[in-house]
């Protein structure tokens, strides 16, 4: 995007729980802009931005979907993340690279369990947000309970710009709190169009009230405007965008607005919102990084096509006519077919084959995108999610992504040896597509494992394979991801040495281990390096202990909370070997593990039930009996909200139990909250059943 021309983008992303009408949104969005000719129906499997298989057949989000429209001399790139607990990455990768996003929320629902890790989310990478309230015409719709729950639950400063008009089957539309008109909508158009009326003297009286408390909340942010309206001047509508624009993007307030997707209601006001109160890359401004060349100094790159090229890898997936494609988000610079850029991580060049403007599976072709575009690429060999692209003579670091721990893998195995050669390849790739999965093979049982976020994560990889990539595979049993950790501090040396072809191979190490509380990292220091050995001898050492953390000391679960300190390090010039130096450090390292008191960690899980309330006491003994902790209980629209923390070992197959003790009226989010150790009677059954015995 030409810098004269940078004003007009918003870069935004449409979040929310599952089921609360993300994608149905963003479907009417691309209806009313005249991206699709034709409506598509999540329901109905037709859903442009669901275009996966797996997407259509679920009715589901599984991964975010990215397009671009034009509304009102605006352009709006979009990305559509998905609801579900299992596929958060999506989301997480998305936020970090967007300037805007519009949260959608259910009217009877309210604040639910996802709704509030997404904000999380959004807060971390200081996300200016549109609040939508959807599923107005549904029976209980509550907009202002909605309102309440953004308060409290997500601790906003929040305030409706539209009221509805109507509410269940009588919704037909809204009134408009800043302009004083009443939007409604009717015919067979498939809402394309609405009428503005004026407003009836009951209305006007309501909504004077309504724009009263609006105006109230923004005169916490602009000291104009709350001198007029504290000295009761006239305050006119542009004024009063002007403080929604601000207090959005500098301040976090959300402006609330109102309707339903699939009904055809509120979705153009929405839109019309989006490019008023929602930044484009010039109101975000220059973005910060570390200078490639020294870590510790800060350097920044301005929202400008003139400035030095950077941009974020932020997300990795296959084209069946383009290969592997890489989404980025263009910070500063800009981008030309057939050029290089730096990727300073990896210190390698990569040559720009193809740039692509995506339509969610759709592409078309183009020569250049500058400062502002999403765009997607071909040809990179080397860059993964969440690296770094710039000029290379002055390369810029942008901060990593985090990606969360995974709790649970299944065992597969190929079903022909034509199916075993393809296996390895094909979940190397969906590792880097994915950083929510992984594998590895079990050095005690011989098993392939892969590891995700959940049951469905873990059933949508497998079909992925048999189906997109057609690799055959068996597979077991859901199991728990353990992890292994230490009681205390603890310390072993380790010497290796070996005659290989006439010639001595030595190395030595001394290290120690010590506990970190809540921590899901090894990190290795030197305690004090010695300037005569060369540092390639260090690097070995902390490679050895790198390799041996995610085998384990006891039962090759990974280890995890752990500081290790390279204590000292005996050198023979002579004889030193790199790999005589890894096997050192890596039996030492088990060595001091084993030292300090091998404890068995169990992943610990953060559950909310939404139940009515006569199944409450049947849903809190279940809970108690699967070794579970009640957290609280909060009254919610005749139905209670339970917090719990259980173990994951417990939950398996939980869907079903739930559904069987509340007929079907219960639903439930599961997410990862922390590890927490086993006494040793727990890990005793627990690696019994694997043949181990401690």
């Amino acid at each position: 995007m030409k810098s004269a021309e940078i004003h007009r983008v918003r870069n935004i992303g449409i979040m929310a729980h599952i089921d609360a009408g993300k994608t149905t949104t963003t479907e009417r969005i691309l209806f009313y802009t005249g991206k699709n000719y034709k409506i598509g129906e999540v329901h109905e499997g037709t859903a442009t931005m669901d275009w996966m298989v797996q997407e259509q057949e679920r009715g589901i989000t599984i991964t975010a979907a990215a397009t671009t429209c034009l509304w009102n001399n605006s352009i709006i790139n979009i990305i559509d993340t998905p609801g579900h607990v299992d596929f958060t990455i999506e989301v997480e990768r998305s936020l970090r690279v967007l300037d805007g996003a519009i949260g959608v929320f259910d009217a009877v629902g309210g604040v639910e369990p996802q709704s509030e890790t997404v904000w999380g989310q959004a807060d971390k990478y200081s996300v200016p947000r549109i609040a939508f309230v959807n599923k107005m015409d549904r029976v209980g719709a509550d907009f202002l309970g909605c309102i309440t729950e953004i308060r409290e639950r997500l601790g906003k400063k929040a305030a409706a710009i539209q009221m509805p008009l109507g509410s269940e089957e009588n919704f037909v539309g809204m009134i408009d709190l800043i302009n004083f008109k009443a939007m409604t909508w009717a015919g067979n158009d498939q809402g394309a169009k609405f009428e503005l009326k004026d407003l009836t003297d009951t209305e006007l009286e309501e909504a004077k009230l309504y724009r009263d408390e609006l105006l109230e909340t923004l005169a916490d942010y602009d000291d104009k405007l709350a001198e007029d309206y504290l000295g009761g001047a006239e305050i006119s509508v542009e004024t009063i965008e002007t403080a929604i624009r601000t207090a959005t993007i500098k301040h976090g307030f959300i402006p609330v607005m109102c309707g339903s997707a699939f009904k055809n209601k509120g979705v153009q006001p929405l839109l019309d919102a989006v490019v008023k109160y929602l930044p484009s890359p010039l109101d975000k401004g220059e973005i910060s990084g570390h200078d490639a060349k020294d870590l510790e100094k800060i350097v920044t790159r301005k929202p400008d096509d003139q400035d030095l090229f950077s941009a974020l890898a932020f997300k990795i997936s296959s084209d069946p006519f383009v290969g592997q494609i890489t989404y980025l988000r263009i910070y500063s610079g800009e981008l030309t077919t057939g050029s290089h850029v730096y990727n300073p991580l990896e210190k390698k060049k990569e040559r720009i084959n193809k740039i692509l403007q995506m339509h969610a599976n759709k592409r078309t072709e183009l020569e250049t995108a500058s400062a502002g575009d999403i765009v997607a690429v071909s040809g990179l060999k080397f860059t993964t999610t969440g690296q770094t692209l710039c000029a290379e003579h002055k390369p810029i670091i942008f901060d990593l992504m985090e990606f969360p721990a995974t709790v649970i893998s299944i065992a597969i195995e190929p079903k022909t040896s034509a199916d075993e050669d393809k296996l390895t390849k094909t979940l190397d790739y969906l590792k880097i597509e994915d950083p929510s999965f992984n594998f590895r093979m079990n050095k005690e049982t011989g098993q392939l494992l892969i590891f995700g976020m959940g049951e469905l994560h873990l059933d949508i990889i497998t079909d992925r394979l048999e189906r997109e990539f057609k690799v055959g595979v068996n597979k077991g049993s859901p199991q728990v991801a353990y992890r292994e950790s230490v009681k205390g501090p603890g310390t072993a040396s380790n010497t290796f040495r070996r005659e290989l072809a006439g010639k001595g191979q030595f190395g030595q190490a001394t290290v120690s281990v010590e506990p970190v509380k809540d921590s899901l990292d090894v990190k290795i220091e030197i305690k004090k390096k010695d300037k005569s050995i060369p540092e390639e001898i260090y690097e070995a050492i902390r490679r050895g202990i790198q390799d041996a953390a995610p085998g384990g000391a006891m039962a090759g679960y990974a280890l995890i909370g752990l500081n290790v300190s390279i204590d000292s390090v005996e050198y023979n010039e002579a004889e030193a070997n790199d790999v005589a130096y890894a096997i050192a450090a890596s039996m030492a390292f088990k060595d001091a593990c084993t030292n300090a008191g091998l404890v068995l960690m169990e992943p610990i899980m953060a559950l909310e039930v939404t139940t009515p309330s006569d199944y409450s006491g049947d849903v809190i003994a279940d809970v108690n009996a699967k070794r579970g902790k009640i957290l609280g209980i909060d009254p919610k629209h005749n139905k209670d909200v339970l917090k719990a923390e259980v173990p994951l070992s417990e939950m398996f197959g939980y869907s079903t139990q739930i559904r069987s003790k509340t007929q079907g009226r219960a639903s439930f989010t599961l997410t990862f909250k922390q590890y927490e150790a086993l006494t040793h009677n727990q890990a005793k059954d627990i690696l019994q059943k694997r043949g181990i015995y401690i």
